[in-house]
């Protein structure tokens, strides 16, 4: 859980900060307010940009404390600008950067609850696989389908992010 969680979900925020960047150099290039993009939704009953942003945050900091059992910093979903998202972003990746293997030692076994879940619970490797990893990147997905579906030049590889290639051994 660890590699999956702090590698990958933090490298993943990483590449939505990103993407934010490339928003706000898209707008100024269009002569528009960049902020603008942050009520941009799919659908009209989806999530906007701003909360599907806040969402991918909450996922993998909430999961973090929950299987760690640390604390999880408190953000009060009020960010109105690019620049606040930007700041919510980074502040995830650091928070998650002070977790080791260790912390997460005992997670597959924890059991997990949360109050919309009325009295029910899972196990911590449920909880992570059947929970935390679809949305996290369901939030994530969004977030990239708005910014290209309004224009922004985001393809796979800024999805994706670098990827940890050797060369071949002769």
């Amino acid at each position: 859980m660890h590699y999956a969680m702090i590698g990958q979900m933090k490298k993943q925020l990483l590449q939505l900060d990103q993407w934010l960047d490339m928003a706000t150099a898209f707008a100024k290039e269009r002569s528009f307010e960049p902020d603008l993009f942050l009520q941009a939704r799919l659908s009209v009953d989806q999530f906007p940009l701003v909360r599907q942003v806040q969402t991918a945050c909450d996922t993998v900091k909430l999961a973090a404390a929950r299987l760690s059992g640390k604390e999880a910093p408190k953000h009060e979903d009020n960010e109105k600008t690019i620049d606040e998202l930007h700041t919510r972003v980074r502040a995830v990746v650091e928070w998650l950067g002070g977790f080791s293997e260790a912390d997460f030692a005992q997670a597959a076994t924890k059991t997990i609850t949360q109050p919309r879940w009325k009295g029910k619970s899972m196990t911590g490797a449920d909880y992570f696989l059947e929970h935390v990893v679809p949305n996290f990147y369901f939030h994530t997905a969004h977030t990239y389908a708005l910014l290209r579906h309004n224009g922004v030049p985001v393809g796979k590889r800024d999805y994706l992010g670098a990827l940890t290639m050797t060369e071949p051994t002769p």
